[in-house]
């Protein structure tokens, strides 16, 4: 059975990259992003893309769009930015700095779907020590779903680099709420038997650039199944362009040896010691272990530890989206800025294949649980519903569906 799902919040498109590799069919994607929206539709035709902010989007465009009635979504998908800002006497829902977040629920109560997911920074967990989490998951629970969250960490589920994100999952039905399950150790994975990748694994097999230049061909053949499955069929490489750095940076570099930071080497001239800087600055990836976060600074060398492993330069938008998890025929539109902003925001596709197939499973159980084949002579005659729920009604522009407790009806989901 093929599962439908709507991504808010969307960007370049990684969290639907996932699903849909999973074979789930995203009716419908919504961003206000200009170049990511380019992005998205370059490499998802087949979706409706609604370009709007999110505070304008109307539940019913959304039903409209997709042919669906309320509660026929199987999926709703999206990170909402929640900057949660402590605010003495004011809910973080009521906080108009947190309006995104509201008008995710807005759009996850109107739609109803049957599982939503919500992904964010892990800090979110400790934001005014708990309170904002706890708003959130009320949030939802006041709507009538079941609402649990765990904090995964990309390098458990394939993808060579530390990324740990909280997610939500919520289900508006009586089952089991699933998270998937690290692969650590799986050695059928990859052709290295190693229980987790490195920068190295992702991105060796990419030719070398100097600083400034361009490299569009590949020179050698994929090193491992990592790579390979990143190349595909690829027979050139895109954007695996390299920022110029000055003098003074490029000799600088040539003391920071693998993994290791400007601030630990000994024999530093003195004209080439930075003014300024933390810990993790002026510092080179390690080529034995798996990357930091990427964040839109991957190609600074002056950010968080993204020098790369052995040569004196940032690193390239391609190697970026390596170690993100992205194909290498996977586009990306805009400027420098606009394509390192997507890159670095994305949810790596890996991590949201792995997070669809607990969805797949959860949805599954429904259909199982709550659907049955209608009996008869007709053998596409559709499906029953089992169970029944509240009468729910359309109300307002901002599509606030009003719970009727004195009435029962079957769920617009089995009509």
């Amino acid at each position: 059975m093929v599962f439908t799902a709507v991504d808010l919040f969307a960007g370049a498109g990684g969290f639907s990259l996932g699903f849909s590799k999973l074979g789930f069919e995203v009716l419908l994607a919504n961003d206000n992003w200009k170049a990511a929206a380019k992005t998205y539709k370059a490499n998802h035709p087949e979706t409706e893309f609604i370009f709007k902010d999110i505070e304008d989007l109307e539940v019913k465009e959304i039903l409209d769009k997709t042919s669906k009635s309320r509660g026929e979504i199987d999926l709703i998908i999206g990170g909402p930015p929640c900057q949660g800002f402590s605010t003495v006497g004011k809910r973080f829902i009521d906080d108009p700095r947190n309006r995104l977040f509201k008008e995710y629920v807005r759009i996850v109560e109107g739609v109803y779907p049957k599982v939503f997911v919500m992904e964010n920074v892990v800090g979110l967990t400790n934001m005014q020590k708990g309170k904002v989490l706890e708003q959130i998951l009320s949030q939802f629970q006041s709507l009538g779903y079941k609402v649990q969250f765990k904090i995964l960490n990309a390098l458990d589920y394939g993808v060579p680099q530390i990324r740990e994100r909280v997610v939500l999952i919520g289900t508006r039905y009586d089952i089991g709420i699933e998270f998937p399950e690290p692969i650590i150790g799986e050695s059928n994975l990859f052709s290295k038997t190693q229980s987790r990748l490195t920068v190295m694994d992702a991105i060796s097999d990419l030719p070398p650039v100097q600083a400034g230049e361009t490299v569009e061909e590949y020179t050698i053949a994929p090193l491992n199944e990592y790579q390979e499955a990143r190349r595909k069929d690829c027979e050139k490489i895109t954007l695996h362009s390299a920022v110029s750095h000055n003098s003074k940076l490029l000799e600088m570099m040539d003391y920071i040896p693998d993994g290791g930071s400007i601030w630990n080497v000994e024999d530093l001239p003195e004209h080439l010691r930075p003014t300024s800087g933390y810990k993790n600055t002026y510092s080179r990836l390690d080529s034995r272990e798996p990357g930091m976060t990427i964040t839109r600074n991957f190609s600074c060398v002056s950010s968080s530890r993204c020098i790369h492993p052995l040569q004196n330069r940032g690193l390239t938008a391609r190697e970026a989206a390596r170690i993100q998890s992205f194909d290498d025929d996977y586009v990306f539109l805009g400027n420098k800025s606009d394509i390192s902003l997507q890159i670095g925001n994305a949810v790596p596709p890996l991590l949201s294949e792995k997070i669809a197939e607990s969805v797949q499973k959860m949805l599954e159980v429904i259909e199982s649980k709550y659907f049955t084949p209608t009996m008869g002579t007709d053998p596409a005659a559709g499906w029953e519903r089992k169970r029944h729920l509240k009468e729910a009604t359309y109300s307002g522009t901002k599509n606030r569906f009003l719970p009727q407790s004195t009435h029962q009806i079957q769920d617009l989901a089995g009509k």
